[in-house]
């Protein structure tokens, strides 16, 4: 019977755990990382590592939803893998490949809108503060600008954002244009930013079988 790299990710990064002091037996940060590789099953344990996750994108300010320098992941001496897996590598951040696939395939945005501040702009723009979420290859975590208008078609899947497509004239005349086109679509603020005003912030992980999740919390 195969074992998937996933699974034996699992078992190293288990008995990692097991074999930590007991003063630092089961940190929620290994738990965020044990249960969102597994999609957050229906578990009181899974259940309250993703209250801490999202809780931790909640107030401001925002902070990283996966801490992994709070989660000890070092191997413990003499540890044997599985028979049959490949060998066990931890890069310079200390984590296994499959570990930090887990961490580098989060997405987070925290969006913010404001109205515009300029008379000449035009009716119905809005100013765009959008940051997102990103690990560093040592492992720390910093927020670096970013754009909503010009940001993934996922963040639409807010009900506060909405995909809007961007026509422009693909065959003019005398008389103005005469076909439109969709040249590509803008995220643009939607219902509940008011006044232009609007804070939204949006995360999407991966689970080990490849399956996205999304979850959205509004200001």
């Amino acid at each position: 019977m195969s074992i998937s790299r996933a699974a034996l990710a699992g078992l190293a990064l288990g008995a990692a755990l097991l074999h930590s002091p007991p003063a630092r037996a089961y940190p929620i940060d290994c738990a965020i990382l044990l249960c969102l590789a597994g999609g957050f099953p229906a578990s009181a344990e899974c259940m309250a590592a993703k209250a801490t996750m999202i809780r931790r994108i909640t107030p401001w300010p925002v902070t990283p939803p996966l801490q992994l320098w709070n989660c000890p992941l070092g191997l413990p001496a003499g540890f044997v893998p599985p028979p049959g897996s490949p060998e066990v590598r931890l890069g310079p951040d200390g984590l296994t490949d499959e570990v930090r696939g887990y961490r580098d395939a989060i997405e987070i945005y925290h969006i913010r809108t404001s109205p515009p501040m300029d008379r000449d702009d035009p009716p119905g723009s809005w100013r765009d503060h959008t940051q997102r979420g990103v690990y560093l290859e040592d492992g720390s975590h910093r927020w670096v600008s970013a754009s909503l208008r010009h940001g993934p078609e996922w963040l639409a899947g807010s009900d506060r954002i909405r995909r809007v497509p961007i026509r422009v004239c693909a065959r003019e005349t005398d008389n103005g244009c005469w076909e439109w086109r969709v040249s590509h679509y803008e995220n643009w603020p939607g219902g509940g930013f008011w006044g232009g005003y609007g804070r939204v912030v949006a995360i999407r992980y991966e689970d080990h079988e490849g399956r996205k999740h999304t979850e959205f919390v509004n200001y």
